[in-house]
């Protein structure tokens, strides 16, 4: 297994890549790079240079680009919300995913939403006070309908329409995504890029008036069954799916890791369920880590585990603190089992 860290477009630096390296860090995921490192992002897809230039300078630092997290809501709001658009974003997102493949990133990470990740609040909800996030049904804003013009809480387009979205229905929201994979796993496929789909953060079926797709594990199978292929597979954030009510994220592990479809994992643990849980430090939530780590190892699994976020600690470098503590404990955890 791969020991892996996420970093956003602004965090892509020489000081993160050497801190992950002296943390046993190998396998680097690049959260929604924008035009900072990525400057053909403005032309709605990332080029083959561009790419390849990250590959290499990730590289430089003993250190492998193993995922890109999240297309930018700019190039593909309109396939999101079924515009008239979509056929034209589509062909770049073509673009992006073969140009990943020449510049040897081999998965590319989604989450297909309209809402996106929406309505946490932050707190003392870890171990001594450490800060972290968690979705509190009394304290979430109120659901506002999503304007138009948005997507993932980001303004698209300036000039769009008054009034909003309205409601969105699960099958539309399944037609939508069926859409979406039928275009663009046979061009992953031939790319060796796979498709890695996030489950809903949170895991609300309905939210501000759209529906959610994956909001508890069984739902993956739809998706999956969409379009059968080693290129369509899932982001496993296991802290997402120990939030969702009535799930055994011990079964999830098992059942999707023997199938090979966990592209790579999110290792983060909390308490409670939606929609009322907290993040909290790996060894004191609800899931026993060092078990579902077991649980990989046995089925096979070899891919990439990362800390997606974790609680910040009373420090100087509070990020940094947490970020420590969680990849040494993923560390001590793998070579235990």
């Amino acid at each position: 297994m791969k020991l892996g860290l996420g970093l956003y477009s602004g965090m892509l630096t020489e000081e993160h890549f050497r801190f992950a390296r002296q943390l046993g860090v190998t396998h680097i995921v690049a959260h929604t790079p924008a035009e900072n490192i990525l400057p053909s992002t403005t032309e709605g897809y990332w080029s083959y240079e561009d790419l390849k230039r990250l590959c290499e300078y990730v590289e430089e630092h003993e250190l492998k680009l193993e995922a890109i997290e999240n297309f930018l809501p700019q190039h593909w709001d309109q396939i999101l919300l079924a515009g008239p658009r979509r056929e034209a974003q589509m062909e770049k997102l073509k673009m992006t995913i073969r140009n990943m493949g020449r510049a040897g990133i081999p998965i590319m990470g989604y989450n297909f939403s309209l809402a996106g990740v929406w309505g946490r609040v932050s707190g003392p909800f870890a171990r001594g006070g450490a800060t972290s996030t968690g979705y509190l049904e009394a304290e979430a804003p109120p659901q506002t309908p999503i304007p138009h013009g948005e997507v993932w809480g980001t303004r698209i387009s300036k000039d769009a329409p008054e009034g909003d979205i309205g409601t969105v229905e699960l099958e539309e929201m399944w037609s939508r995504i069926a859409w979406f994979l039928e275009h663009l796993v046979p061009v992953a496929e031939e790319a060796g890029v796979r498709l890695a789909a996030h489950p809903d953060d949170p895991p609300l079926p309905v939210l501000r008036g759209t529906a959610r797709l994956v909001t508890h594990p069984d739902h993956y199978r739809r998706l999956l069954d969409i379009v059968p292929s080693h290129s369509n597979g899932i982001e496993f954030c296991q802290g997402t799916i120990a939030e969702m009510p009535n799930a055994d994220v011990y079964d999830a592990i098992q059942t999707y890791a023997s199938e090979q479809k966990i592209c790579y994992v999110h290792f983060r643990n909390v308490r409670g369920k939606a929609p009322n849980y907290r993040e909290v430090f790996l060894d004191e939530g609800d899931v026993d880590m060092t078990k579902a780590m077991r649980i990989y190892k046995e089925c096979g699994y070899d891919g990439l585990l990362m800390p997606d976020h974790t609680p910040h600690t009373s420090c100087a470098a509070p990020w940094h603190a947490g970020m420590a503590y969680a990849l040494g404990y993923m560390k001590a955890s793998m070579e235990l089992v």
